[in-house]
Protein backbone atom coordinates (compact mmCIF):
# COMPACT_ATOMS: atom_id res chain seq x y z
CA UNK A 1 0.00 0.00 0.00
CA UNK A 2 2.49 3.13 1.35
CA UNK A 3 5.80 3.25 -0.15
CA UNK A 4 8.55 2.85 2.34
CA UNK A 5 11.69 5.34 1.87
CA UNK A 6 14.84 4.09 2.67
CA UNK A 7 17.82 6.86 2.22
CA UNK A 8 21.62 6.65 2.36
CA UNK A 9 23.16 8.75 5.14
CA UNK A 10 24.43 11.30 2.49
CA UNK A 11 20.28 12.25 1.89
CA UNK A 12 18.80 13.71 4.94
CA UNK A 13 15.11 13.53 5.75
CA UNK A 14 14.50 17.07 4.53
CA UNK A 15 15.76 16.41 1.32
CA UNK A 16 13.45 13.70 0.56
CA UNK A 17 10.70 15.62 2.00
CA UNK A 18 11.30 17.95 -0.48
CA UNK A 19 11.16 15.71 -2.82
CA UNK A 20 8.06 13.61 -2.56
CA UNK A 21 6.21 16.36 -0.99
CA UNK A 22 2.75 17.01 -3.39
CA UNK A 23 2.60 20.31 -4.58
CA UNK A 24 0.55 23.12 -2.76
CA UNK A 25 -1.49 22.60 -6.10
CA UNK A 26 -2.01 19.06 -5.65
CA UNK A 27 -2.42 19.14 -1.74
CA UNK A 28 -5.42 21.18 -2.85
CA UNK A 29 -6.95 19.23 -5.19
CA UNK A 30 -6.54 16.68 -2.75
CA UNK A 31 -8.46 18.43 0.29
CA UNK A 32 -11.05 19.71 -2.59
CA UNK A 33 -11.38 16.18 -3.41
CA UNK A 34 -11.55 14.10 -0.10
CA UNK A 35 -14.01 17.12 1.71
CA UNK A 36 -16.73 14.97 -1.27
CA UNK A 37 -16.98 12.82 1.19
CA UNK A 38 -17.33 14.55 4.32
CA UNK A 39 -21.38 14.67 3.56
CA UNK A 40 -23.20 11.31 4.31
CA UNK A 41 -25.74 11.94 1.99
CA UNK A 42 -23.29 11.99 -1.18
CA UNK A 43 -21.45 8.93 0.12
CA UNK A 44 -24.77 7.69 0.63
CA UNK A 45 -25.72 8.27 -2.90
CA UNK A 46 -22.07 7.00 -4.34
CA UNK A 47 -22.65 3.69 -2.27
CA UNK A 48 -25.90 3.27 -3.76
CA UNK A 49 -24.19 4.00 -7.71
CA UNK A 50 -21.24 1.77 -6.50
CA UNK A 51 -23.96 -0.82 -6.98
CA UNK A 52 -25.82 -0.21 -9.70
CA UNK A 53 -26.25 2.62 -12.70
CA UNK A 54 -29.43 5.22 -11.62
CA UNK A 55 -32.04 7.98 -11.98
CA UNK A 56 -32.88 10.87 -9.88
CA UNK A 57 -35.75 9.18 -8.95
CA UNK A 58 -34.25 5.46 -8.01
CA UNK A 59 -31.93 7.18 -6.30
CA UNK A 60 -34.45 9.12 -4.20
CA UNK A 61 -36.76 6.60 -3.71
CA UNK A 62 -34.21 3.81 -2.46
CA UNK A 63 -32.15 6.47 -0.17
CA UNK A 64 -35.03 8.08 1.08
CA UNK A 65 -34.38 11.27 0.22
CA UNK A 66 -36.16 14.50 -1.54
CA UNK A 67 -35.32 14.42 -5.29
CA UNK A 68 -34.32 18.27 -5.21
CA UNK A 69 -31.59 17.19 -2.67
CA UNK A 70 -30.75 14.29 -4.93
CA UNK A 71 -30.16 16.74 -8.16
CA UNK A 72 -28.05 18.66 -5.67
CA UNK A 73 -25.87 16.61 -4.67
CA UNK A 74 -25.36 14.51 -7.69
CA UNK A 75 -24.59 17.97 -9.37
CA UNK A 76 -21.73 18.46 -6.61
CA UNK A 77 -20.57 15.00 -7.54
CA UNK A 78 -20.18 15.04 -11.12
CA UNK A 79 -18.49 18.79 -10.50
CA UNK A 80 -15.93 16.77 -8.33
CA UNK A 81 -15.26 14.06 -11.52
CA UNK A 82 -16.99 11.29 -8.90
CA UNK A 83 -20.01 10.22 -10.97
CA UNK A 84 -20.60 10.29 -14.89
CA UNK A 85 -24.05 10.57 -16.87
CA UNK A 86 -26.03 9.23 -19.61
CA UNK A 87 -29.15 10.15 -21.13
CA UNK A 88 -31.54 8.12 -22.09
CA UNK A 89 -35.10 10.07 -24.11
CA UNK A 90 -36.11 12.40 -20.99
CA UNK A 91 -34.28 10.59 -18.54
CA UNK A 92 -30.48 10.89 -17.04
CA UNK A 93 -28.75 8.03 -15.44
CA UNK A 94 -25.74 8.18 -13.41
CA UNK A 95 -22.81 5.92 -12.34
CA UNK A 96 -19.86 6.18 -10.64
CA UNK A 97 -16.61 8.04 -12.88
CA UNK A 98 -14.41 4.78 -12.53
CA UNK A 99 -12.76 2.28 -10.59
CA UNK A 100 -10.87 4.46 -8.67
CA UNK A 101 -13.76 6.17 -6.78
CA UNK A 102 -14.99 2.63 -5.88
CA UNK A 103 -11.66 1.27 -4.58
CA UNK A 104 -10.96 4.88 -2.79
CA UNK A 105 -14.98 3.91 -1.04
CA UNK A 106 -13.63 0.17 -0.19
CA UNK A 107 -10.09 1.18 1.17
CA UNK A 108 -12.29 3.50 3.38
CA UNK A 109 -14.86 1.13 4.26
CA UNK A 110 -11.77 -1.62 5.40
CA UNK A 111 -10.24 0.50 7.10
CA UNK A 112 -13.21 1.95 9.31
CA UNK A 113 -13.92 -2.10 10.10
CA UNK A 114 -10.54 -2.46 10.63
CA UNK A 115 -10.41 0.00 13.00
Amino acid sequence: MGEVFTFTPEESVEALVKKYLPSNAVLADMCNFFSVFSDVTRVKILSALAISELCVTNISQLLDLNQTTVSHQLRLLRDAGLVEYRRDGKTIYYRIANDQINNIMMTGVEYLCAN
